[in-house]
């Protein structure tokens, strides 16, 4: 049966995924823990583990499938120091590694303005310009870089040995990209990083076919094109600009949930809350806002994941149980909040159902932050949670939709990719609608953080 390889990582997972080109359905899937080395020098991806997964995962899924392309999608914020056969000359850093305070207050005297790039200054190594700043000055090994690549290109380079920019991933909050000049930053260009950025293409680019020795090794055809790459969150989107007109925003749920408006409404982003302008893969900017509910999600849940009932919910609204911000501190729309418990309840379905009405909040307030407008449309994990959707629906007055299919939603926009131009998805969706009573849980769950 034809397929589309995708090769997905996101930060917790990384998985290989055949997708069915007409269904757009993920039909079988390879997946291992995105595992964090912990050095030397640095806390950095295993990369050499990633590549005999997706060697082993591909060479498997090949003796019974015909896959016809390989495309790439991956989380942000990542990026390789590559000699010019692409091979690293420094480990990938993990980006949630605390880059140290004097190197940061530095780098904050020197980075471009939230006017230029849409890039917030973010904790950790989130910015990739913070990143390469201590990398640079720290690792004389930096000096011997001839590519700076962004993470899928990384991988796409690795199977072709083509080098390449993308503008999906080089406009993730990198501090290295201008989203209106659709070019590098007077940063990237300050510093000389600029100067080692491949040739820009575009995501759907066919960067040339799989390397003899790989399709060889993997038992595919010599010419299996592999495609250029693209960022995990604009994956997510990628399916719906072809099949939309007006305004309408997407929620890409994984580690990250990740909110973007396409048409919104004029609004002031604001970079302490986690606004930034995302690119997408037609190279037009996105406002996006974003909190990391994924990691929430798994750090507040109890060990046992219970099955809500009815009456678990009515509890929940009757006794007020509320969640409020932050599980995880230092970003999203309320960084500086502690997270807190409004009531108790020892009912692990009732404290589920409190968990997943405070990530839909955080969510709206997410969409209402970047002037979303128009119907909301939920990709990933949390689109298979009834109570995150009703929530959403009733706190942002609007309705959601969860779209079906995928259990991440990038695969199929990664997927896309490889066909033709102006190509429609065939997109299964489900709606859930304002309830008034869940829209009175949602202001009172605001007047309560409002206190803090």
């Amino acid at each position: 049966m034809p397929s589309i390889a995708v090769i997905d990582i996101g930060k917790t997972n990384l998985k290989v995924a055949l997708v069915d080109p007409g269904t757009l359905r993920e039909t079988e899937v390879r997946k291992r823990p995105n595992a964090v080395l912990s050095g030397p020098p640095y806390p950095h991806y295993d990369i050499d583990g990633h590549w005999s997964f997706i060697r082993s995962a591909l060479r498997d899924l090949a003796r019974s499938h015909d896959i016809q392309a390989i495309s790439i999608t991956t989380h942000g914020a990542t990026a390789a120091l590559v000699d010019a056969a692409g091979n690293l000359v420094l480990p990938i850093l993990d980006y949630e590694f605390a880059i140290p305070d004097d190197i940061r207050a530095d780098y904050a005297t020197l980075r471009p303005a939230f006017t230029e790039t849409g890039s917030p200054f973010l904790p950790l190594g989130l910015n990739i310009g913070t990143q390469l700043y201590w990398q640079f000055r720290k690792f004389p090994k930096a000096a011997a870089a001839h590519y700076i690549l962004t993470y899928p290109q990384f991988w796409a380079m690795r199977l072709t040995g083509v080098a390449a920019s993308e503008a999906t991933s080089l406009g993730c909050h990198t501090d290295l990209w201008n989203p209106i000049a659709g070019a590098p930053s007077s940063l990237a260009k300050s510093e000389g990083w600029a100067d080692l950025f491949p040739p820009l293409r575009k995501a759907a680019d066919i960067l040339g076919p799989l390397k003899p020795d790989l399709a060889a090794d993997m038992g595919l055809p010599d010419d299996t094109p592999v495609l250029c790459g693209i960022h995990d969150s604009n994956a997510s989107l990628y399916p719906h600009l072809s099949a939309r007109d007006g305004a309408f925003s997407v929620v890409s749920t994984g580690t990250w949930v990740v909110s973007m408006a396409v048409g919104s409404k004029p609004v002031t982003l604001d970079p302490a809350r986690d606004t930034l302008i995302n690119v997408d893969a037609h190279g037009q900017p996105v406002p996006s806002a974003r909190f990391m509910g994924g990691r929430e999600f798994e750090l507040t849940k109890d060990d046992a994941l219970a099955d809500p009932t009815t009456e678990d919910r009515a509890q929940v609204l009757t006794k007020g149980l509320f969640l409020l911000p932050s599980v995880v501190t230092g970003c999203g729309p309320y960084p500086d909040h502690s997270a807190r418990w409004v009531g108790a309840s020892d009912i692990a379905g009732q404290r589920v159902v409190a968990l997943s009405y405070y990530l839909a909040l955080m969510t709206a307030q997410c969409l209402d932050m970047i002037g979303a407008d128009g119907p909301t449309l939920v990709e990933g994990p949390f689109a298979a949670n009834e109570d995150y959707l009703s929530m959403l629906a009733s706190a942002t007055g609007r309705g959601a939709m969860a779209v079906e299919g995928s259990s991440t939603g990038t695969s199929t926009g990664a997927a896309m990719l490889a066909l033709s131009p102006g190509t429609s998805a065939p997109i299964q969706m489900r709606s859930a609608q304002p309830d008034p009573s869940l829209a009175r849980y949602a202001d009172h769950w605001r007047a309560e953080l409002a206190k803090d």
